[in-house]
């Protein structure tokens, strides 16, 4: 009996688990607990004790409370919100009241706008839209604009460009980046000289390719380029200003299909091939998207007045916030597309909102005077005078855009139907997915959050290639013939020698008959 109660005993000391308690110890201290505190129950609260055991033998490992270093990219966006929110601490106590409220003018209040958005289920967060507005009051210091207002976001496959809409400050040199080669608005002539139809050998001469003129681009407050636009990845970067669109550019953007990568050197491989790199294709898009989406609630602009008013056929191109607009209201707003117009304009098929004639003025060259007074015309005839490019004029209700597949362009709706009376009218444009809109009383702002892309009834399809051009003309100097033998080249020899005797002796026979005479 004493040999089993020893061998149990080692067995139950001998059994360890991974924290080093044996279950004989366990069992002891368990047991003389209950021996200590004799309770009522003690078969009940057996596991209850056994597990206390347990626990006041645990010990944790002393950790440091900071252990784990923060990711790269986490550290660097934290520093980066840092000295965003020290720069602008830093501006904010600079300036005085006159200049503060001068800011404040020239930065709405994103904060404002984006909760609007928001109760229409757009809009990138509040965190986001805070970071946002210090930043947009950050480049009103560094840069030279009198104005910014935020214009979206475009998303890419690497990065994504936060994009400020900004208007140029008066009196301040507004320099622009160099545009990339191959967008220069200036083109060599060919040296060609008119009228030359046959060259020194008397037959027709092959005239010289002409390069088709070429548009110029629309300056600084003009047109396509009446904004200028920067760019950065993320809210406290450097605000990076894109150069001015050309006309080439937004007709090659109009051909093709390109995700953003979110890198602004980035070669656009695509065809037609693209004449610049990607920040020019943004800059091109966000023309394109501003021509189409940007709204207003209808009255809110009105024409400039001027000594013209009246004409029928006067074409406006600017328009002047209305002092006498007292606002609609939600319901007003969604009642009809009626009740929003565009107060951008049009972009032409030529990539101008003013449509640029590329014909010369050849009134004065077209009939010239020779140097005895007589007239006289060239040989080359005027080319027909093209049909100028007219679009839709400003302030144009949206009702009278063009529909997509019989569906309207636009989507108008209330952001609350159960409470209409606080909602807000949102409008969302079918034509290019992810510009919107909202107006209540006289507050109103455009936004875009989107590809960059435009909607397509079809599926897209590249360009197709021009066709190979035809083989040159084969004749008897161009075409390869066989060498001749040597029996062909001993005749051919014997050939040409007795044509020269021949002729030696015609000499010959002539100078004679010259010295007879």
């Amino acid at each position: 009996m004493t040999e089993d109660v020893r061998a149990a005993k080692a067995y139950l000391s001998k059994t360890k688990s991974k924290d080093g308690l044996n279950l004989y110890d366990h069992l002891s201290t368990v047991l003389c607990r209950v021996l200590d505190e004799r309770p009522s129950d003690p078969v009940n609260i057996f596991e209850e004790l056994s597990l206390e055991a347990k626990r006041e033998r645990f010990q944790p490992q002393a950790r440091p409370l900071h252990t784990q270093e923060a990711a790269p990219r986490v550290a660097a966006a934290a520093a980066r919100e840092e000295t965003l929110v020290k720069d602008v601490q830093k501006i904010t106590a600079e300036q005085g009241d006159g200049e503060e409220e001068e800011m404040e003018d020239a930065v709405p209040n994103i904060m404002e706008l984006a909760r609007y958005f928001e109760d229409g289920g757009i809009g990138l967060g509040k965190e986001e839209s805070f970071r946002i507005f210090l930043a947009l009051r950050r480049l009103t210091k560094d840069k030279p604009v009198s104005s910014v207002r935020f214009w979206g976001k475009m998303f890419g496959t690497k990065n994504d460009y936060l994009i400020a809409e900004a208007e140029p400050r008066e009196g301040e040199d507004n320099e622009e980046e160099d545009l990339d080669p191959g967008t220069s608005d200036v083109t060599a002539e060919p040296d060609v000289t008119p009228g030359d139809d046959v060259d020194s050998t008397g037959e027709p001469a092959v005239k010289a390719f002409k390069q088709p003129p070429v548009i110029p681009r629309e300056e600084i407050g003009e047109g396509s380029n009446k904004k200028i636009y920067f760019v950065c990845k993320e809210p406290g970067d450097e605000w990076i200003r894109l150069p001015l669109v050309t006309p080439a550019q937004i007709v090659a953007a109009r051909q093709i299909k390109k995700f953003f990568t979110g890198d602004l050197d980035t070669k656009i491989v695509s065809y037609p091939p693209f004449p610049g790199t990607e920040k020019n294709y943004l800059r091109a898009q966000i023309a394109r998207i501003s021509a189409s989406t940007q709204i207003s609630p209808a009255g809110f602009f009105q024409f400039p007045e001027s000594e013209d008013d009246g004409e029928e056929d006067e074409v406006h191109d600017s328009v002047e916030i209305n002092p006498d607009f007292e606002g609609l209201s939600s319901a007003e707003l969604t009642e009809s597309l009626g009740g929003w117009v565009h107060h951008a304009r049009f972009l032409l098929p030529q990539g101008r909102c003013e449509w640029f004639n590329t014909m010369p003025d050849t009134e004065n060259d077209f009939e010239d005077e020779d140097e005895d007074g007589t007239s006289s015309r060239n040989s080359e005839q005027p080319a027909e005078e093209p049909e100028p490019e007219v679009g839709p004029p400003l302030l144009t209700p949206l009702s009278e855009d063009n529909k997509i597949g019989g569906l309207s362009a636009w989507t108008v709706h209330m952001s609350s139907v159960l409470v209409p009376r606080y909602g807000v009218a949102i409008v969302h444009s079918n034509l290019w997915p992810g510009a919107h809109a909202f107006g209540i009383g006289r507050k109103y702002e455009n936004i875009y959050v989107g590809f960059g892309q435009k909607y397509n009834i079809e599926t897209f399809s590249p360009a197709v290639p021009p066709p190979a051009q035809d083989e040159f003309q084969c004749g008897p100097g161009t075409t390869e013939v066989a060498d001749p033998t040597p029996e062909e080249e001993e005749k051919a020899r014997a050939a040409k020698e007795e044509g020269g005797s021949d002729a030696e002796e015609e000499d010959g026979d002539d100078d004679q008959d010259e010295e007879d005479d």
